[in-house]
């Protein structure tokens, strides 16, 4: 039975660890060949090549900093270079630092910017050209339910950065939809990941099942409950959907307004 990326070529920055490592994991499962990005822990990126080699599918791992327009332009050149093009950009990549208004940091502000929609933007412009000249393309931008203002305190700067990746996924569908390329974002609630991981210890287990209880399911999020949405997104059978941001967090109840 024919998989359903057969024979595609998936990017994934950020694709060593987490929501990523399970992205590429179920791409490369149904049938793509995968790229993963990662900018620090290569050890991981080449154990899960390997793994996915063993598996009989084809991986390579690339370091890159999202964040460098330079960086990106080497990664998207050597997945040309080893697998000829790049039908599916997943912009997974992302950085989170707790902060306030009030207590701003620019530093954390900036660097923040520079992977979450910076990062974005060198990503979809270095592969995009490539996209429009086959008229064919997927791309899957990771937000986060922040961006729609979940009530968490300490994460106003990046729910702003997320936010801005939701209006970004709306610009960039209405800019390539005409070239027969799809855009789409997923917003994640609460996933356990190694980003979250400050939340999974002894002494703050009843933090993260309070987290828990704000999902409608009672349940904090696993990895691949966003990679099966990000399969979806990915296949043809998303061929009609664009510019849309699919929700997958348990059904959360904590937002600032329920107004929308």
């Amino acid at each position: 039975m024919l998989k359903r990326l057969q024979d595609k070529v998936a990017l994934v920055t950020g694709g060593s660890r987490g929501i990523g490592r399970a992205i590429c994991e179920v791409f490369a499962r149904e049938g793509a060949s995968v790229i993963v990005n990662y900018s620090a822990n290569a050890e991981k990126a080449e154990s899960l090549v390997t793994s996915i080699k063993q598996a009989g599918g084809r991986a390579i791992a690339v370091h890159a900093d999202v964040s460098s327009p330079a960086d990106i332009e080497s990664l998207v050149a050597t997945a040309t270079k080893q697998f000829g093009h790049t039908d599916i950009l997943v912009n997974n990549a992302g950085i989170l630092t707790s902060g306030s208004v009030v207590q701003f940091n620019e530093a954390d502000f900036d660097r923040l910017m520079a992977v979450n929609l910076k990062g974005v933007i060198h990503s979809v412009k270095a592969v995009a050209p490539g996209m429009i000249e086959r008229r064919y393309g997927k791309i899957i931008n990771l937000s986060s339910i922040a961006g729609f203002g979940t009530a968490v305190p300490e994460t106003t700067p990046y729910a702003i950065t997320k936010a801005a990746v939701i209006s970004l996924t709306k610009r960039l569908a209405l800019e390539l939809g005409p070239h027969g390329i799809n855009v789409n974002a997923i917003a994640p609630g609460f996933v356990r990941t190694e980003m979250l991981q400050f939340l999974d210890n002894e002494n703050d287990r009843a933090r993260l099942e309070m987290l828990a209880k704000r999902a409608m399911l009672n349940r904090v999020g696993a990895p691949e409950d966003i990679a099966n949405a990000a399969l979806f997104l990915a296949s043809d059978e998303s061929s009609y959907m664009t510019a849309q941001v699919l929700t997958i967090d348990g059904g959360r109840t904590d937002f600032l307004t329920h107004s929308s």
